[in-house]
């Protein structure tokens, strides 16, 4: 009978060891450290970026109330609609005498 030798793929496994345990166990507890550091950071930096938001917010909102707003024009008066404003054709254009923008 001919008997036919069967190879694992995965190198042998080491004998279990007390060391090998422990080093299972600090193993362990250094990914659960770094999990819990790791979710300390994104606390904080959502917190940072919380903070940033609301002072952002906070600045745009004083900079709206305090700053400083053109005045707007005065409405104008009923004499100034009814004023007459002298215009000549020139060439292609038309040119107006005797009008001008106050305030300028």
């Amino acid at each position: 009978m001919i008997r036919v030798q069967t190879f694992r793929l995965a190198p042998p496994r080491p004998p279990r060891t007390f060391a090998g345990a422990v080093g299972w166990l600090f193993g362990l507890l250094a990914a659960g450290v770094a999990l819990v550091f790791g979710a300390l950071f994104a606390v904080a930096t959502a917190v940072a970026v919380a903070l940033f938001a609301v002072v952002a917010g906070v600045l745009v909102f004083a900079a709206r109330l305090f700053g400083g707003r053109r005045p707007r024009p005065a409405a104008a008066s009923a004499s100034a609609a009814d004023a007459i404003i002298d215009a000549h054709k020139v060439g292609d254009q038309w040119v107006a005498y005797g009008w001008d923008r106050q305030g300028r």
